[in-house]
């Protein structure tokens, strides 16, 4: 009973974050998505780089540095912080590499066993974590306008996807969808996932809007897809470091990473189609 008590006032807490970072303006939302991507990104260097010296310590700090740039990069564009959009991105792609490369200059030092699997790994979590993440920028933000409705109901569908998953499978499941990666996981759990995420796309539509009936039904099918593929991804990498959760910052649910795996996976497909959607003007 206590720690159902203990994951309840979390996960309430932990709403009330959510909908408050989202619906509390531009600026909200983005310190809110900031430290989300700050904290995923330190969980995953926590989990894939060694920290049993200070030297470690800096290359997870140099990671979260170089993971959060992506971010950073869209953020001041996305906000309007510069007048000239154009050179800056320009000079931002051009700076890109060197920044990166500060990686490989700081392994040259750290006296490290393994200096090229910390380079793949630091340039991994900016791929896998910080990426993404500036990709939801370009969601939420269209010419000076905050499409709040559109996050928040891609939010909703994967973690409905994954609670319906969870639920269904639960209490029918009986054949393993990905039993060397995830044994608890079963196709009637997928099958319960995506019913309710189709339900909670039309509900988005009914109630929101912000898009065609037909682009929800779309966004909930590269939700159950690709976000379902995205937690098995998060569950490999737990899996290879003989973890259970991503972190504890969540009493009773884990980490961070453990709640956006899905999210963070499925947001380059959503954006594809979102911008896609946009620039055809339907």
């Amino acid at each position: 009973m206590k720690g159902l008590l203990r994951r309840g006032a979390t996960a309430f807490i932990f709403v009330i974050v959510m909908l408050g970072g989202i619906y509390g303006g531009r600026h909200a939302f983005v310190l809110l998505f900031a430290l989300i991507t700050g904290l995923c990104l330190w969980e995953f260097f926590n989990i894939v780089l060694m920290k049993n010296q200070r030297r470690d310590l800096i290359r997870q700090w140099l990671g979260l540095t170089l993971g959060m740039v992506p971010y950073l990069l869209a953020s001041i564009v996305q906000l309007d912080l510069i007048s000239n959009k154009e050179a800056f991105i320009a000079i931002a792609a051009l700076l890109f590499f060197p920044v990166v490369f500060s990686a490989f200059i700081y392994e040259l030092y750290s006296r490290s066993e393994q200096p090229f699997v910390n380079v793949a790994f630091i340039v991994l979590g900016m791929g896998y974590i910080g990426v993404p993440f500036a990709l939801l920028e370009f969601i939420a933000f269209e010419d000076g306008y905050f499409h709040a409705n559109t996050v928040f109901g891609l939010l909703a569908m994967t973690w409905v996807n994954d609670t319906g998953a969870y639920l269904v499978g639960s209490r029918f499941g009986k054949t393993p969808l990905f039993p060397r990666i995830s044994p608890k996981k079963t196709w009637e759990g997928a099958v319960g996932g995506t019913l309710s995420t189709l339900l909670v796309a039309i509900f988005v539509h009914q109630f929101l809007g912000g898009l065609r009936l037909v682009d929800w039904i779309v966004l909930a099918g590269i939700v159950v897809v690709f976000g379902s593929l995205g937690d098995l991804v998060e569950s490999m990498l737990k899996r290879s470091a003989q973890i259970k959760d991503s972190g504890s910052i969540l009493p009773g649910h884990g980490g961070l990473l453990d709640r956006f795996d899905a999210f963070i996976f499925l947001l380059p497909f959503a954006t594809a189609y979102i911008l896609w959607v946009r620039m055809a003007g339907v």
